[in-house]
């Protein structure tokens, strides 16, 4: 044995894998199902191929977790899926949510390994990595030869170096005048959120049609809703600036009502996603040089927020909600 495996996990080491054992084991049983569901032959053998990197990726992480004599997290299993359950969503979006998956975990890996010290965690995040970032280039690639992933808008090519002369270049509340054309910077971060709120927006319908609990149902209801303003007012601000938003016709709910996931499961990709989705706008504020565009984000990223403790009083409530490795309280172990 090296030296570095017998270095005990620290705080963070600790605190990323139990978030990577989570997100890999939703992953494993969601996609898991998908493969089985999903009838394009090229579609399913991304699935089954990436069920079989995501098993690998929970096995190392429950090998790290026995090595430090550390209890393996619970994360989501099989009773959290019903295999005779229809499908719930078309093979496109079986595969526009795997690409989506995939923009979270290498963000998250990239993030987890500067955090991390030991070998074999950073190994297992870049593990994590590779795999993310190789599946979201083949479902990239699948969809835009499928003709259903709209690129984000073209701009004409910059043929010398400019200089911001003007103070008004971030404002963004002329009364009298017209704001400024977005730049590309901006209209990426407004791209991708307006992307991933058409991923969620799909993922809430299908979610409020089989989720068994009322107030869960009526959560998913609220987030569709909360989707379809997000883009609503995203678009508008590239429309102001003559820009087509991008507008994906295929991924869709089935009508299917029979739940082939447990509450508790749908709960929880809710929470990542809107965990991202707060993530995505805090970049936005930050990279956006037009003051109106700072408040936009912020009252987004505010809402998500609202939305996303909402879910976790929920998720509470019915004990749905793991809770993370703690540090001691040593005021308690004074008394």
């Amino acid at each position: 044995m090296t030296t570095e495996a017998k270095i005990q996990l620290t705080s963070t080491e600790l605190g990323t894998l139990w978030m990577t054992y989570q997100s890999t084991s939703a992953s494993l049983v969601l996609f898991d199902l998908f493969k089985e569901k999903t009838l394009d032959k090229e579609a399913q053998n991304i699935l089954i191929e990436y069920t079989t990197e995501c098993q690998n990726l929970k096995t190392n992480i429950e090998n790290i977790f026995n090595n430090d004599q550390a209890i393996i997290p619970m994360g989501f299993l099989e009773a959290d899926i019903i295999r005779e359950a229809p499908p719930l969503f078309d093979d496109f979006f079986n595969i526009m949510f795997l690409r989506q998956m995939m923009k979270l975990n290498f963000g998250n890996s990239a993030i987890a390994s500067a955090m991390s010290y030991m070998k074999e965690v950073n190994d297992l995040l870049k593990l994590n990595y590779d795999v993310a970032n190789n599946y979201y280039m083949r479902t990239s690639n699948y969809l835009l030869e499928k003709g259903v992933l709209p690129r984000p808008p073209y701009a004409s090519m910059p043929k010398q170096v400019e200089f911001v002369e003007d103070k008004d270049y971030m404002s963004g509340f002329h009364v009298i005048s017209d704001k400024r054309a977005l730049n590309t910077v901006e209209v990426g971060y407004i791209t991708e959120a307006i992307q991933s709120n058409i991923v969620g927006m799909q993922l809430m319908t299908g979610f409020a049609q089989v989720a068994k609990e009322s107030e869960v149902k009526e959560y998913f209801i609220e987030g569709k809703e909360l989707s379809k303003k997000t883009i609503t007012d995203l678009s508008d601000l590239l429309l102001q600036s003559d820009i087509q938003p991008p507008s994906p016709w295929a991924g869709k709910a089935t009508n299917s009502q029979v739940p082939p996931f447990s509450d508790k499961l749908m709960m929880y990709l809710t929470s990542l996603l809107s965990s991202a989705g707060i993530g995505y706008t805090a970049m936005g504020t930050s990279f956006s040089m037009r003051s109106d565009l700072h408040l936009k984000f912020a009252g987004i990223a505010k809402n998500i927020f609202t939305f996303s403790k909402k879910g976790g009083k929920i998720m509470i409530k019915h004990r749905w909600m793991e809770e993370p490795p703690q540090m001691e309280d040593r005021n308690q172990l004074t008394k």
